[in-house]
Parts: C-alpha cells; sequence; structure tokens
C-alpha cells in the first residue's frame, strides 16, 4: 500500500500542471482581462478608481493623455502609456506568458497565492474569509445525504417492488427533478419573508448579534441561518445517493454468494451488513469526493446567491467575472489539490472496508 500511496502522490504532480496548463492557456485567449477591466472602469471618468488601482496613473492629467496613443488594449485610447504600462506590471503581464506560468507554478508549490488584484488582501486571508460558509455548505450537506439516503437505499433495495419502493422513488425522482436553485427561492416566499410565513432568515450564516449570544443561542442561530439553504442543496443530493445506494444493493442481494449465506441460516440483518454492505458500498464511497467537492465548492454557487451566503462558490464567480486572475487560479489549484487528496483518500478507505482489495497489484 505504500508503493501506491508514493505512486499516487507522484502523480499529482503532471495532474496538477496539466489543470493549471490547460486553464492557463485558455485565459490568454479570454477577452477583457484585468488591464481591461480597469480601463473600462475608467471609461466613466472615475478618478477615485484610477488612483486607487492605477496608483495615480502615469503621467500629468491624473494619468490622462490626451494626445492620444495606441494600444493593443480596447477603450485605450486616449490613456497614457506610462499608465497602461503600469498596469501591466502591477497584474504581471509585462512579462512573456511563458514565464508568467511557471512563476505562478513556482510560487504554488510553496503556497504563496499572492494577492488579489482589485481587493486589497491577500488570496490565501481571502479563502480563509469565505471558508466558514463552504465548510458549513459541503460538511453538513454531505453528511445528512449519507445518513438519510444510505438507510433509505438499503430499506428500498430489501423492500424493491413493494409500495414503500415505489412511492419513494417517485419522490425521489420528483426532488431530482426540480432544480434546486428553484426549490429555495420557493422556501424564501414561503419561509423567509415572502408572501406567508416569516420563519427564516433571508441571508447570511449568522445574525448580526451573533457574538453576543450565549453557546447554546449560537448553535441555535447558526442552524436556523443554514436551515433553508441545506434542505434546497439536499433535495438532489438526497435523491442521487439513494438510487444509487438502493442499485448497488440490489445488484449485490442477487449475487450467489448472497444465497448462499441464506442458505447457511443466516438472518436477514447478518446478510445485508455481515457480506453485502461492504461490497455494496464500495460504488458509494466511489462517489463521495466528486459529491463532497461539488457541494463544498460548485454546487453551492447558486445556493450562495440566493441566500446571501459569501461562500469560495461565490468568491469563484465573481472573480472570474472580475477577471481576478490570481483568485481565480489559486481557487481551482486548492481544489483540484484537495480533490486529488480526497480521492486517495477514498482509496484507502476501500482497503479499509474490504481487506481484500489490494492496490499494489493494480496500476494506477
Amino acid at each position: 500500500m505504500g508503493a501506491y500511496v508514493l505512486r499516487r502522490l507522484l502523480l499529482m504532480i503532471p495532474t496538477l500542471f496539466g489543470i493549471m496548463a490547460v486553464s492557463f492557456i485558455v485565459i490568454q485567449f479570454a477577452p477583457g482581462g484585468p488591464v481591461e477591466q480597469v480601463i473600462a472602469q475608467l471609461s466613466g471618468q472615475d478618478g477615485g478608481t484610477l488612483e486607487r488601482i492605477g496608483g495615480g496613473g502615469g503621467g500629468d492629467g491624473g494619468g490622462q493623455d490626451l494626445g492620444g496613443g495606441d494600444s493593443q488594449y480596447r477603450g485605450a485610447q486616449g490613456l497614457d502609456p506610462q499608465f497602461i504600462a503600469q498596469l501591466e506590471k502591477q497584474f504581471g503581464f509585462d512579462k512573456p506568458p511563458l514565464e508568467r506560468f511557471f512563476s505562478m507554478l513556482w510560487d504554488y508549490a510553496r503556497f504563496d497565492f499572492g494577492e488579489s488584484y482589485f481587493r486589497d488582501i491577500t488570496v490565501i486571508d481571502l479563502i480563509l474569509e469565505k471558508m466558514p460558509v463552504s465548510i458549513s455548505l459541503g460538511i453538513w450537506i454531505t453528511l445528512i445525504s449519507y445518513l438519510i439516503s444510505i438507510p433509505l437505499g438499503i430499506r428500498k433495495a430489501v423492500k424493491d417492488g413493494s409500495a414503500f419502493d415505489i412511492w419513494t422513488s417517485g419522490i425521489v425522482i420528483i426532488g431530482y427533478a426540480i432544480p434546486g436553485f428553484l426549490f429555495a427561492i420557493l422556501l424564501m416566499v414561503l419561509f423567509a419573508g415572502g408572501s406567508f410565513f416569516d420563519w427564516f432568515p433571508l441571508r447570511g450564516l449568522t445574525s448580526e448579534n451573533f457574538s453576543e449570544l450565549s453557546w447554546p443561542e449560537k448553535i441555535v442561530d447558526y442552524f436556523w441561518h443554514l436551515t433553508l439553504p441545506l434542505i434546497s442543496l439536499a433535495l438532489s443530493a438526497f435523491a442521487t445517493t439513494t438510487l444509487l445506494t438502493k442499485n448497488s444493493f440490489l445488484e449485490e442481494i442477487r449475487k450467489q454468494y448472497v444465497v448462499t449465506a441464506r442458505a447457511k441460516g443466516l438472518t436477514q440483518r447478518q446478510v445485508l451488513y455481515g457480506h453485502v454492505f461492504r461490497n455494496a458500498m464500495l460504488i458509494i464511497i466511489a462517489g463521495f469526493p466528486a459529491a463532497f467537492i461539488s457541494a463544498f465548492f460548485t454546487g453551492s454557487l447558486l445556493i450562495e446567491n440566493i441566500f446571501s451566503l459569501d461562500g469560495l462558490g461565490l468568491l469563484g464567480f465573481r472573480s472570474i467575472l472580475d477577471r481576478d486572475y490570481a483568485v481565480v487560479f489559486a481557487t481551482l489549484y486548492i481544489f483540484s489539490l484537495l480533490g486529488l487528496v480526497v480521492s486517495l483518500i477514498s482509496d484507502l478507505i476501500y482497503t479499509w472496508i474490504d481487506p481484500r482489495i489490494d492496490f499494489d497489484r493494480r496500476d494506477v
């Protein structure tokens, strides 16, 4: 197992390199980079923005050159070329693309992510600032989904074809078909001060007076704010995991070793949890990394936006719109690395559930 873990760790290096290289190449052809973003803001004659971003400009008249000048950037006509050069240097675009790419990789290997282009804060501090929201959503939705879906999926497999299986399948399929963000809007209308009840808060992870509350009150306030977002996220995750569990157990229940176990006089519980469980759960565990990363980042994007939860999903989305590439590449690198590590951990859990699996005998 030690050799397998070492191979997987070494394989992470070219994998991360490939992800970052492809993303970097795509970004090079994407219109409207950070320099263009600043120029677009300056087109409104925003002197305050000019001074904040450009450091006071690069020439007389606040950086404006009424004589005009040629530039590769759209809308840069009339701006001092020295100011444009200063912007390029500030964002690192004064260097060749290949040099910028390898410099970025060297910094990321040391977990030095630099500063945000448009926020006066380091990228790592910005990520840590948004982390509590994403951790809350990711951990709780994964925990709720697995704690409910696995027992329900097992029950549906045992009762396959019964009335219980049919009506629960109907509920699960309907839940899967309803987009989470639409259900979130419905919950807001019904229970968050819309046209009906005002039972839950509309925005934020905690109340404004959170620091003044006692520990029991803080716990209640925390889950009070999370109730509607978690219900919205759980809808599709609940359906997927339930059906996956049911189908996995059904496939194992129909195998010959289960018939043999029952012929030996083992009870239903002994057959399910002593023989079927560890085989059927392998596919569930295989889907855990993707489910966790999805809930932790991309899956919560719309929910964070609807409920005004300022987490990593919303941060990444806004950074893409603002062309804040320092934040975009840092979050991409961190979550790619996190996904690879979680995938390795899931393989290690395989061997814990079923010791018969030996990864040392297979290729990576």
